[in-house]
């Protein structure tokens, strides 16, 4: 997490694409959870 953390600080990625790296049912070879996506960008997946 905290290289994804690092990369939305830089603005390498936007929340937008962030959200492509959450698990969820379509997605369970993400790395982050949403709970992690939130504490992040402070936006609720």
């Amino acid at each position: 997490m905290n290289f994804w953390k690092l990369a939305y600080k830089m603005n390498w990625v936007t929340a937008e694409q962030l959200r492509l790296a959450v698990k969820t049912e379509k997605n369970p070879y993400g790395e982050i959870t949403p709970e992690q996506y939130k504490e992040i960008t402070g936006v609720d997946f």
